[in-house]
């Protein structure tokens, strides 16, 4: 059984190899050639003011800067910020007063959300590299804390959700995009590194995440957007023989997207 540090390796190694390739690889690819860029889960931003092409490389699974309530002069928190998607977006909503802060733990992927604002000249944004389950972010500081298809990857669910606590200011928000599941998945979907990485393997039962959210002090998460997740036949013969799909797709198992408010 991989060990926690284990799990982080293989995700930082994934995303450090997408940041250099500056491709886009959605959440759920296997990193395969013949299916690299198959954008199964992303949203499209593409009519969002503030989106930066350069910024988008596909990874997230929703959009969660449409339900965060962002307002002019809000200091935003992104976890697991990649290029800087999400940030831009909710910098162009939170105005030049406004402070939006990304976090990554990998470097590359630091590197190329610093390129990609050094070219938009903006000095209310920054981003860092810190690691969601021990944020390099002051305690309550954020008005707004979002997150886009990350927080399943990570291994201590409780301890991330207790740091967007920590940081969050009294009456302060979040709103998250990210997978859970319904049902039981395939072992060997659950035991693939790389479906792991792709942010399948590593996401819990819906009720079981809500449950993490109560059990940290936020009140009443609403999930204000849900999207079935259809894992394409490519993707699933990398993991199981065709008698397992057929049992897959005919069983009780389903895969969402949710994106999840809740307060402090």
């Amino acid at each position: 059984m991989k060990t926690k540090n284990d799990i982080k390796q293989v995700v930082k190694d994934k995303y450090g190899e997408i940041a250099v390739k500056s491709g886009g690889c959605c959440c759920g690819c296997s990193g395969d050639d013949k299916i690299a860029g198959f954008n199964i889960m992303m949203d499209d931003y593409s009519g969002q003011k503030g989106h930066v092409p350069d910024a988008d490389l596909g990874l997230g699974c929703g959009l969660p800067t449409e339900f965060a309530d962002i307002r002019e002069g809000d200091i935003v928190v992104d976890l697991g910020s990649g290029a800087g998607n999400d940030i831009f977006i909710a910098r162009e909503i939170a105005g030049e007063k406004g402070h939006l802060i990304g976090i990554d733990f990998t470097k590359e992927m630091i590197d190329k959300a610093n390129r990609n604002n050094d070219k938009l000249g903006f000095k209310n944004v920054e981003f860092r590299l810190g690691d969601i389950e021990k944020l390099p972010v002051e305690s309550e500081i954020a008005d707004v804390v979002i997150s886009n298809c990350v927080l399943n990857l990570v291994p201590d669910k409780i301890k991330a959700f207790s740091e967007i606590y920590r940081i969050l200011k009294h009456n302060g928000h979040f709103c998250v995009s990210d997978i859970v599941i319904e049902g039981d998945l395939p072992e060997k979907l659950q035991r693939s590194a790389e479906m792991y990485a792709g942010c399948i393997a590593g996401a819990v039962q819906k009720n079981e995440y809500l449950r993490i959210i109560e059990a940290v002090g936020f009140s009443h998460p609403v999930i204000n957007k849900t999207k079935i997740i259809d894992l394409p036949d490519s993707i699933l013969e990398e993991y199981l023989n065709s008698k397992e799909i057929v049992e897959f797709r005919s069983g009780n198992t389903g895969i969402f997207s949710i994106t999840v408010t809740a307060s402090k």
